[in-house]
């Protein structure tokens, strides 16, 4: 990680950043965060990211201030990266309600840390092995209002991750109430069926990912047949590709899931086509 944060609008060391017990994002997950991706210290897809950001927060109840906006997000970002003398980075941002009770709540407006992380420049390109993938079906992604916030209530993604690693897999794919795909730990999910790229729709309980809406405003631009809808375990097993996707590494191939294989094609035409152009610069 950079040697400096920015906490509350002050640039600060790491060590120098104290939560108070009291904080409702420690106590009960209250806020949200996005990790956004830098290059040539510009935002990539900092619209989606900031339309996203600032829907979270009404759903959550936040109180904005009218300075709290996203030229306001842009300008602290920028002056963390000059700070860590850095170009390229994984920016995550993180806001939370600060102290409280469940029943008194006394402050409403959100507080905020900003972190930068140096990026590799193989995350800027497909990768070229493929990933391997597990189903995990020890937690459940509910389907409601709230599934596509990224919550810093992140329990089940964090549980799949942890499960992942200990079965030697690359990420884990999490199921809804009613047994179908919703996402993975890090990721949106892509199958491509018949020549059909179909994702779970918001409703199945996935994050709203901005790379995800990237992509299918992309597709639908070049009619491309893509559906939001229901994914079933059935249809992912038996789909012949799989590709996942976030705003860090773009999109990524998935070579297996269980015992089904999976080819490429399409995921790496969709990469050179929607990917590449926004990580060239």
């Amino acid at each position: 990680m950079s040697n400096w944060l920015n906490w509350n609008g002050t640039i600060v060391k790491e060590e120098d950043v104290h939560l108070s017990p009291a904080n409702r994002s420690f106590r009960f997950g209250d806020g949200c965060f996005e990790t956004m991706k830098m290059l040539n210290k510009q935002i990539v897809l900092i619209d989606l990211h900031m339309n996203r950001l600032f829907q979270s927060l009404h759903q959550l109840h936040f109180l904005v201030p009218p300075e709290f906006t996203p030229h306001f997000i842009q300008q602290v970002i920028a002056e963390l990266a000059e700070a860590n003398n850095l170009h390229h980075a994984r920016v995550r941002l993180t806001i939370y309600r600060g102290d409280g009770g469940l029943e008194n709540l006394i402050n409403q407006q959100p507080q905020y840390l900003i972190q930068l992380f140096p990026l590799p420049n193989q995350y800027d390109a497909i990768n070229e092995a493929g990933l391997d993938l597990g189903i995990f079906r020890q937690a459940i992604k509910a389907a409601d209002n709230y599934s596509g916030i990224k919550s810093n209530n992140f329990l089940p993604y964090s549980m799949a991750a942890i499960w992942a690693q200990q079965q030697g897999l690359n990420d884990a794919i999490l199921l809804n109430q009613d047994g179908r795909v919703a996402d993975t730990t890090i990721a949106n999910i892509f199958i491509v069926t018949n020549g059909v790229v179909r994702t779970p729709a918001l409703t199945e309980g996935c994050v709203a990912g901005v790379m995800r809406s990237h992509l299918l405003n992309e597709m639908r631009k070049q009619d491309i047949p893509v559906q939001e809808t229901q994914v079933t375990v059935e249809e992912l097993l038996n789909a012949s590709e799989v590709f996942v996707t976030n705003a860090i590494r773009g999109i990524q191939w998935v070579r297996q899931v269980e015992v089904s294989n999976y080819t490429n094609d399409l995921a790496r035409y969709f990469h050179k086509s929607f990917v590449q152009p926004l990580f060239a610069g």
